[in-house]
């Protein structure tokens, strides 16, 4: 819990450039026994962007994401969601600050059931990881661990 964060960020700012075409979704995990959202982003190679974790699915959590998400990993030229509205409410709003501080780069929405199939198994992972853990206790171990098992996919596998 201590390290992982540190390690996270040091990872992030060394990583190689992201590809231009991303897929988002959102999972659920239990943190003191409530469910979280797990807001999570890969590329089309199927690498880890970023993820947030949070209490509501809303549009506030939405927008927070991919505002995160877009100043780590640059704008992309299009995001694949599936059918959720507040994934495109974030989406929408995020492209009207980017309007508002003279981006004329427009991102392009795909809603399509299908195609996001791939971050749907990635959430696997996690998934596989988490279930032994039996749910986490406070948030902030979460998002420590989260990391962890983030940093640790990101890594090579030459390492």
């Amino acid at each position: 819990m201590k390290y992982s964060p540190i390690v996270a960020a040091r990872v992030q700012s060394k990583k190689r450039p992201t590809l231009k075409f991303w897929r988002m979704d959102q999972s659920y995990l239990r943190v003191r026994g409530k469910w979280m959202y797990l807001y999570r982003a890969i590329d089309k190679a199927g690498n880890t962007l970023d993820f947030i974790l949070s209490e509501r699915r809303n549009g506030l959590a939405a927008t927070r994401f991919f505002a995160k998400a877009l100043s780590s990993n640059g704008i992309p030229d299009k995001i694949v969601i599936d059918r959720s509205g507040v994934n495109g409410a974030g989406i929408r709003e995020v492209s009207r600050i980017l309007k508002r501080f003279g981006c004329p780069v427009e991102v392009q929405t795909i809603r399509s059931k299908f195609l996001s199939n791939m971050i749907e198994q990635d959430h696997r992972f996690i998934k596989r990881r988490v279930r032994h853990m039996c749910g986490f206790k406070p948030s902030k171990s979460a998002s420590a661990t989260l990391d962890g098992i983030k940093v640790a996919k990101m890594m090579p596998p030459d390492i």
